[in-house]
């Protein structure tokens, strides 16, 4: 099965994600963007270097002039699509996917991914199969990209005061060189695990507490200050605390907000409450748009917020760049425990938990799912909904938000209390009145 979003394209490798489709989409971007220079990098899983020589294929027959920067960040891509004033960038990377997953994640001459208008239309040229055919483009190497991102996020944060001990698990992903790099940039101690790129994945890859057991032990063990976890293309990050404990990835642009202190803020419309309660403290203005990061950047550029992302770990910076960024997110929370003067775990205990279930609702079709969209509103008609995705109602307890997915025949469900009972109840009480 082939997965095509606005987040990219993603497949298991050799059957949804076969050569030609790979092919196909390489020579799609490179006809969309009428040749020029494109930044490529993967993240390192094993079909990485394999599917990179046929994207470069495409991009070559098309007139692309390559700009290869090998194992990279999904965020270093993007920096260096902008820094290096190229046309557009491709990142070889299926994120927080297991093996054997992998896909294409395209993005243009600022930086972003691709804006829904410009993703059809490449969409739609992969389609048509009507791909321009030029000189034979060339590729270069570009071996600097690490030092321009880590430099990047240096400069955008107070460098923290004290020398912190910091254990960081890279899921021996993109970021197990890099991130390393950065924190002695910062001053750290750092006790790195899982940075063997030959060998990804040593546990599942998305940095959600259930994944991070072993950096927790050793946060313990080593008596460190905190504990990062990213995925494997390094764009989304989570804490584990001075005491060992895996805290939600929800946390993680509550708590960058804390240090960034903004007048806006922009989130997806599933991302906890939590930013709110922060929000509420610094005096700073929220603004929530449609799932998918690219509605968050966008969003985030129009009104130049200062700091925005996702409720899965996605923090994004503009000082540092316009995608989902563990790095910025990694530098800023270190700042944040320096000028607190307070531990991770403190300031954490000063703020509410909430709890989030999640579960989906089977459908055939398009209009099956918008048939319980429209009951849904029917349902909570005299309650505060907001219908910018899907339909999400605001309830006493907590809030509920359905939206169809954009990649399967399913209505996804979120419920969000400040108890897990309560969030539980939410989701049981909303299943049972539409079934």
């Amino acid at each position: 099965m082939l997965k095509i979003t606005i987040s990219g394209v993603r497949g298991r490798v050799d059957e949804g994600l076969t050569p030609e489709t790979v092919l196909d989409f390489a020579r799609a971007f490179g006809t969309y963007l009428k040749g020029g220079k494109v930044v490529v990098g993967c993240d390192t899983r094993a079909s990485g270097e394999y599917l990179k020589g046929i994207v470069f294929s495409g991009l070559l027959s098309c007139g692309c002039n390559v700009i290869d920067l090998g194992i990279a960040t999904t965020p270093t891509v993007g920096i260096m699509t902008k820094h290096l004033k190229a046309k557009g960038g491709i990142v070889i990377t299926a994120s927080h996917n297991p093996n054997p997953w992998n896909g294409l994640k395209f993005i243009s001459s600022d930086g972003l991914f691709l804006v829904p208008l410009e993703f059809e239309k490449m969409v739609k040229i992969y389609e048509n199969k009507k791909f321009s055919e030029r000189d034979k483009g060339t590729v270069a190497k570009f071996n600097h990209a690490n030092r321009i991102h880590i430099d990047k996020v240096a400069k955008a944060i107070k460098r923290p005061r004290r020398r912190f001990t910091v254990v960081v698990d890279s899921c021996n992903g993109a970021g197990s060189v890099i991130t390393p790099l950065l924190l002695k940039k910062l001053g750290c101690k750092v006790i790195a695990i899982n940075t063997n790129m030959k060998l990804p994945f040593p546990h599942g890859p998305e940095p959600t507490p259930h994944n991070l057991k072993e950096l927790s032990a050793a946060v313990i063990k080593n008596k460190a200050d905190i504990g990062f976890a990213q995925d494997p293309d390094a764009d989304r990050l989570s804490i584990v605390t001075s005491g060992g404990r895996a805290i939600s990835e929800e946390y993680t642009v509550a708590l960058c907000a804390l240090y960034v202190r903004p007048k806006k803020i922009v989130i997806n419309l599933s991302t906890s409450s939590l930013v709110d309660e922060v929000a509420a403290k610094i005096n700073a203005r929220v603004f929530r748009t449609k799932i998918g990061e690219i509605h968050v950047a966008s969003e985030m550029k129009k009104i130049k917020a200062e700091i925005g992302g996702e409720g899965n770990g996605g923090v994004i910076y503009p000082k540092v760049g316009m995608n989902r960024d563990s790095l910025a997110g990694i530098g800023i929370i270190l700042a944040l425990l320096s000028e607190s003067g307070k531990s991770i775990d403190q300031i954490v205990g000063e703020l509410t938990e909430y709890f989030l279930a999640k579960d989906k609702l089977e459908c055939q079709t398009v209009a099956d799912a918008e048939k319980i969209l429209e009951k849904t509103k029917e349902i909570f008609r005299n309650e505060k909904t907001d219908s910018t995705d899907g339909i999400k109602v605001y309830l006493k307890e907590g809030w509920i938000h359905l939206r169809a997915s954009n990649t399967e025949p399913i209505l996804r469900i979120f419920c969000e209390a400040k108890n897990e009972a309560q969030a539980q109840e939410l989701l049981l009480g909303i299943k049972s009145k539409l079934l």
